[in-house]
């Protein structure tokens, strides 16, 4: 079937017809880690095998190399994890030592990031600043203590490798009770697939402005804008926002890097092949949701059924019940649903920038599908969000004095601005650019989903709704204050920290225990899903010692977030966007731990 016409069906309502065949290793079905000496297997199938079908080990081997696949018709090179993609999962146990060896038979050097998990330094897996990496035809055994549990997945952070395909889930059971009850659980892992070699979108990305984006605003849009305009000061309005983007380096419809040749996957399917997990009717069921694509922020909902968020990043929270959550990437979220009819229910994670979805299924039985929702209008940014029209989202305006916050929009350097023009030329043809009328962002948590509904159930998860079980003290004393500026350049493809990448940098310092408050500033206009290594973000949303923790957090265009950190561990750990391509231009930091 032709992806576009997929999709075009799709977001009219209509059920995709079933069709099954070959896809190389990465898209026939889901995968089993299985213990040491073992390959995961793949089973020539859609239907999702439930955790209770895994093992929990404390000892794993993985082989990397190239393998080919075939998820768009067309074969192309991915790099696997014993022959899968997304790799193997691992399963193991809070309290106990793991051993984890990684064979390298591709031709550079790679590693594995154990995304989220405070691990010593040296196990940390970046190469040339934790260690030296793993060289073709070495084995690196990876040894340490698990100190946590939830969901969490693991990923190369070498040169161009992860969204090739090295990417997996893992999953650390933990040694108590969880504070919730399921009957089934079942891991999600969304992500994509492009064609072309990672190295050339990235090339391409920075030859070429917006080389991927098909929703650009053209000169004929602009003229047609000025020409409908109703009076000459709505005209001069038009044009001046038109300067202020150019000002800005940027696009209105810079929504997300990607474009139409994007596949969108859960757990390396595609939207046709009907990734199915099985329930019985009113089973609770476990979502173990992880955001792995490369570029894609998710929307994550399942028509019909609530989502209880009931963990994020790995953290238990207060349950929380939504309809959608929105993940970034790198985020987790655990969430239990409750189907109690005996038909299939679509989960559907349109991209944030609704240039396509990945769907899935929960059915009583395999074959069975339920109707794929609209996709949605593309969105189209305004100025307004560069001028903090966001109080309302993932930023808290209430800082408690248990984490001692200062004011999130305080001291905000805004880009450099060159003089506006306070009037268009007579001539629209002589104006480049345009802007085509859409639908704003949807908005990343504001007001209406921040509201109490007489159900009981959010429209849409926001950080201020994220409450930690566990009461959380940080450090004592005052701490260290850190500023950083995300900072970039979209029309050259230049992201950056304070406006310098990792090569020109100087990093932070800190020592072991010592407190630190940083404040995230986004100074441009595409949201930022910052990750830290090494250790958790304490998230300032108003819920005192009960903040959240977070290991990933997005950073909305214009928003100032302020969080709080202490490290465990010394060390150079690494703090960077994971929207990947931001990443491997520049906008890359670390935080040298004494």
């Amino acid at each position: 079937m032709n992806r576009h016409n997929a999709c075009r069906r799709a977001a009219a309502g209509h059920a995709l017809p079933r069709r099954r065949f070959l896809q190389g290793t990465a898209g026939m079905a889901a995968m089993l880690a299985w213990p040491l000496g073992a390959n995961a297997v793949v089973k020539e199938s859609h239907l999702a095998l439930p955790l209770s079908s895994s093992r929990v080990d404390n000892k794993f081997e993985l082989t990397l190399a190239r393998t080919q696949v075939n998820f768009t018709g067309t074969p192309a090179s991915a790099i696997t994890l014993n022959g899968t993609i997304p790799g193997p999962l691992l399963r193991m146990h809070e309290g106990r030592e793991v051993t984890i060896a990684l064979t390298n038979r591709l031709g550079e050097v790679t590693a594995a990031h154990w995304h989220g998990l405070k691990v010593p330094n040296n196990m940390d897996g970046v190469p040339g600043v934790t260690f030296p990496g793993i060289k073709p035809g070495e084995t690196f055994q990876y040894r340490f203590e698990l100190r946590q549990s939830g969901t969490y997945w693991y990923h190369s952070h070498a040169i161009l490798q992860e969204p090739a395909g090295f990417y997996a889930p893992l999953i650390i059971d933990p040694q108590g009770r969880e504070p919730f009850g399921y009957d089934r659980e079942y891991v999600v892992m969304l992500s994509e697939w492009v064609d072309t070699p990672p190295e050339k979108v990235l090339a391409n990305l920075k030859k070429v402005e917006g080389y991927y984006n098909d929703r650009r605003q053209t000169l004929p849009d602009l003229h047609a804008e000025l020409k409908a305009a109703r009076s000459p000061q709505e005209r001069e309005a038009i044009w001046n926002e038109r300067v202020a983007w150019a000002r800005m380096r940027m696009d209105p419809t810079d929504a997300t890097d990607g474009g139409s040749q994007w596949q969108f996957l859960v757990h390396g399917q595609r939207v046709e092949d009907n990734w199915t997990a099985l329930f019985k009717p009113a089973e609770r069921i476990r979502l173990r949701l992880i955001n792995a694509s490369a570029m894609n922020f998710f929307d994550v909902s399942i028509p019909g059924l609530e989502l209880i968020v009931v963990q994020a990043d790995g953290q238990n929270v207060r349950p929380v019940k939504v309809r959608e959550l929105r993940m970034g990437n790198g985020e987790t979220y655990d969430v239990i649903v409750k189907p109690t009819e005996r038909k299939a229910y679509t989960l559907f994670a349109a991209t944030s920038g609704r240039i396509g979805f990945a769907r899935g299924t929960l059915a009583p039985e395999l074959g069975m599908e339920g109707e794929i929702p609209p996709l949605g209008p593309r969105p189209v940014r305004t100025m307004a969000e560069m001028a903090g029209a966001h109080g309302g989202g993932h930023a808290a305006a209430p800082v408690p004095q248990a984490v001692a916050a200062v004011d999130p929009h305080a001291g905000h350097r805004a880009a450099p601005a060159a003089p506006v023009p306070t009037a268009p030329p007579a001539d629209p043809h002589a104006m480049h650019g345009g802007m085509k009328g859409m639908d704003a962002m949807p908005d990343m948590g504001g007001a209406k989903a921040a509201e109490s509904p007489a159900d009981g159930v959010k429209d849409r998860l926001t950080y201020a709704d994220l409450e930690a079980l566990t009461p959380l003290r940080l450090p004592t004393g005052p701490a260290k204050k850190i500023d950083m500026r995300l900072t970039g350049d979209m029309n050259r493809y230049i992201w950056s920290i304070n406006d310098k990448k990792l090569s020109q940098a100087t990093f932070f310092e800190a020592r072991v225990g010592e407190r630190l408050e940083i404040r995230l500033i986004n100074e441009t206009m595409m949201e930022h899903p910052m990750h830290m290594h090494g250790a958790f973000f304490v998230v300032d949303n108003g819920k005192g010692e009960r903040a959240p923790l977070k290991h990933t957090v997005i950073v909305k265009p214009g928003e100032t977030i302020t969080v709080h950190t202490s490290f465990d561990e010394p060390g150079p750990w690494v703090f960077h966007c994971h929207l990947f391509y931001h990443a491997a231009a520049g906008m890359v930091q670390a935080i040298v731990v004494k």
